[in-house]
């Protein structure tokens, strides 16, 4: 093995080892506790505000706190619902379902409190557009300019390195080519082009695009797994017992024991779960800064609905078709276990595969949009407005040029990459707990003083 290669490796597996997992799920479960449980005794209150458009267009901003999810979600809605979850339940078993699980449960807390502070500390740049996330919020709060430097470094390196590029380009390449026999030099060019024509139009054009194709992509996709789960609804109570008992009994893992097999699925359960959702790692703070709202915690409620969706439902949606399909315990990985899951699910060598090829598709495209958006938030903090042209052309050179690439070195630097983002916001959300939680208690006791006005005047 090439001893570059192997030591990369070795950082990545140190990286998103227990360390930062535990500070991960430990930021979330602090925040949790001392918020009151706020994501599951107002999650009610965060969808109202999401879906009856309460407080979407009011106050400054570029977009509507719906769009802004969108966006956010347009980047962790991706391969990580179809593959992460895939290769998580491989390598742990059907446990690891639960403890991704749980992982988005004490992530929902961590996201409503990085997208609250993102809304908060926000600014408006030379181009008169709302900037935020957690460069200023590292910056304005704790003070320190370094750490803000530093995580936006590293999610500019994501963006165009990383999930914001090269994975994104290859899932969508390879599934038009297995699908509909498109050639990836042709391919290449269309998914430029169609690049192109969303990102140079900006934060209104990204949200615009995500804002309908999102939530059209994801309620198809999650018809499709209802379908499936209908169709063997009979195994689905056996599959959720499954998928409770191995989270804490383990599962045969190859070479180890039960205590190993515990352990494995509660490290790939945890470790894909944040991968899929992002929370803590600082990305939809971006997005979230972008949203026309007066109240940093209205915005932190909608925004930690995004964990909600990504994991808590389509993850799991995944999830539950491999376990009844039985496709977790084939010889088949990643994607083409999912693949293998739908078709035999969908009693169809057709559609099966059609159905997670598209869903591909759509998922890395939007993937690669909301990405876009994040590089540009990061290279205008760094070098200001005038490098945002420079960088979106640098980007789509990337994406057409990425196709052709042995990508291996780069996928690995980028999970390296990946996981330190979460480091200096995982720091600055520890340092502004105070500023969470004060920002909080006023929301809600104003909340209740105008409710009691309302049934008073009634």
């Amino acid at each position: 093995m090439n001893p570059i290669y192997h030591f990369l490796e070795t950082v990545d597996n140190f990286i998103w080892g227990p360390p930062l997992l535990i500070l991960l799920v430990g930021t979330g479960c602090y925040l949790t506790l001392r918020l009151g449980f706020i994501q599951l005794r107002h999650l009610p209150l965060a969808l109202r505000h999401l879906f009856s458009g309460n407080g979407n267009t009011r106050g400054e901003g570029d977009v509507s706190s719906f769009a802004a999810l969108c966006t956010a979600l347009s980047a962790t809605i991706g391969t990580g619902n179809i593959v992460g979850v895939a290769t998580a339940i491989k390598l742990g078993g059907p446990g690891a379902l639960f403890w991704m699980w749980l992982a988005a449960l004490f992530g929902m807390a961590t996201k409503y409190a990085e997208c609250l502070l993102a809304v908060k500390y926000r600014e408006v740049d030379a181009n008169g557009q709302m900037i935020g996330g957690p460069m200023y919020y590292l910056e304005k709060g704790v003070g320190s300019k370094w750490l803000a430097k530093l995580f936006a470094v590293f999610a500019l390196g994501v963006a165009c390195f990383g999930i914001g590029t090269f994975p994104q380009t290859n899932a969508i390449l390879d599934a038009a080519y297995l699908s509909f026999e498109v050639p990836r030099e042709l391919g290449a060019i269309l998914l430029t082009l169609l690049v192109a024509t969303v990102t140079l139009g900006g934060i209104q054009s990204i949200a615009k695009v995500a804002s309908k194709v999102v939530p059209l992509m994801a309620g198809l996709y999650i018809i499709a797994c209802i379908t499936v789960l209908t169709a063997q609804s009979e195994a689905l109570p056996a599959a959720i017992a499954l998928v409770i008992q191995s989270a804490f009994t383990g599962h045969a893992a190859a070479g180890g024991f039960v205590g190993a097999g515990i352990m494995l699925a509660i490290q790939s359960g945890i470790a894909r779960g944040v991968f899929s959702n992002e929370s803590g790692l600082g990305s939809a703070p971006m997005a979230a800064a972008a949203a026309k709202t007066d109240s940093c915690v209205q915005q932190g409620l909608v925004s930690m609905t995004g964990t909600f969706f990504d994991t808590i439902i389509i993850c799991t949606m995944t999830g539950l078709t491999l376990v009844v399909t039985g496709a977790w315990q084939g010889e088949h990985a990643g994607a083409a276990m999912t693949t293998f899951a739908f078709a035999s699910g969908l009693d169809s060598a057709y559609w099966g595969p059609m159905m997670v090829s598209v869903g591909l598709m759509f998922f890395a495209f939007t993937t690669i949009l909301g990405w876009n958006y994040y590089g540009e938030r990061c290279v205008t903090y760094l070098f200001g407005v005038k490098a945002i042209l420079p960088y979106k052309l640098f980007f789509l050179v990337l994406i057409g040029g990425g196709a052709f690439l042995q990508l291996d070195m780069i996928w690995l630097i980028a999970d390296i990459v990946n996981g330190l983002m979460a480091i200096p916001n995982l720091i600055g959300l520890i340092l502004l707990r105070e500023v969470v939680i004060g920002e909080t208690r006023q929301y809600f006791e104003a909340l209740k003083l105008t409710r009691a006005a309302k049934i008073q005047t009634a």
